[in-house]
């Protein structure tokens, strides 16, 4: 019995190609509609685990799901409908190849670099005299591009950017825009739940009209940290760590496990007990971003569901 899902290689009817990233894979449907698939893989450090993590990718895909609806009256995004709980189906666009990272706090690889010295990120200056996981004066903007099949992102400049051409200078202004409107929006939802929205991704695409929208997730324990509010400023005053509703508790053990993903390093073992314990962390992610149970889905046979599931919303159009 498969209760999780890691690899998906299904043909559906007037599919044109696949692409694999790290997490998701995303089928073309007449080059008009993709069919995106959030498996069970986790990534971390740019570098995919062995073994995948039950009901993460069903988790990621609600949680995206439900805040694109809640973030729909600023942004534009590709979303049509999602006819399984691991899968969102949306209009095929030509996707940027930067991420709009925006962070609130001084946290994560912004606070990997600040404590070794560096004081630019992306071409934006971070005060002096910071501390790990403290508020910026105002969110900063620090992109990365997309590497080869969607690995080994690196920080980059706006001003670099718009110098390579990766994106015109008239289309990252509106990439800009947007990125600020969903991550105040995205700390207004948080706050209405107790919690503080540190950073988070976006990623845009442009559809064949010309339209710029948001694709991919949105504001899920993948692409985003969270902290609780109450207690921050308790935590901050007495220089102690934050507890985080993020994956980085599965950076930080990778860490301990002396894996950063770098070169002839070994990504360390998973046992099951370790891999029950990440899984229902992120339900408990879940149930605190979103204000509401988790309710599993059926994995007796996942991948049998989701061809079902998706064959019968195609008969429909």
């Amino acid at each position: 019995m498969n209760h999780t899902i890691t690899e998906s290689n299904f043909e559906f009817p007037n599919q044109t190609n696949i692409y694999k990233g790290k997490v998701r894979d995303v089928y073309n449907i007449k080059d008009d509609l993709i069919i995106m698939v959030a498996t069970d893989r986790l990534s971390a450090f740019d570098v995919v685990m062995p073994k995948g993590i039950p009901y993460k990718g069903q988790i990621l895909n609600q949680i995206a799901t439900k805040m694109m609806e809640a973030t729909a009256d600023l942004v534009p995004n590709w979303l049509v409908a999602t006819p399984d709980p691991n899968v969102s189906v949306g209009y095929s666009c030509e996707p940027f190849k930067v991420e709009m990272v925006i962070r609130g706090y001084m946290s994560g690889h912004a606070a990997r670099e600040y404590n070794v010295g560096k004081r630019l990120l992306c071409g934006v200056t971070m005060p002096e005299g910071m501390k790990e996981n403290d508020v910026f004066p105002s969110p900063i903007i620090t992109p990365a591009t997309k590497g080869e099949m969607g690995y080994h992102d690196e920080d980059i400049s706006r001003e670099d950017i718009i110098k390579r051409g990766i994106v015109s200078e008239e289309d990252y202004v509106v990439l800009e825009d947007y990125t600020h409107k969903l991550f105040q929006r995205g700390s207004e939802i948080a706050a209405s739940r107790g919690l503080i929205l540190v950073d988070t991704k976006y990623e845009f695409g442009k559809t064949k009209e010309g339209e710029i929208v948001l694709i991919d997730e949105i504001h899920t324990p993948d692409s985003s940290r969270y902290f609780y509010a109450e207690g921050y400023e308790a935590l901050q005053t007495a220089n102690e760590p934050q507890k985080q509703l993020s994956k980085e508790f599965v950076r930080q053990w990778l860490i301990s496990n002396d894996f950063q993903g770098l070169d002839g390093q070994s990504t360390p073992h998973m046992n099951d007990e370790y891999i029950k314990t990440v899984s229902d962390r992120y339900i408990e992610l879940y149930e605190n971003i979103m204000g509401e149970s988790f309710k599993k889905a059926d994995v007796s046979n996942i991948q049998q569901r989701i061809e079902s599931n998706v064959l019968n919303y195609l008969k429909t159009l």
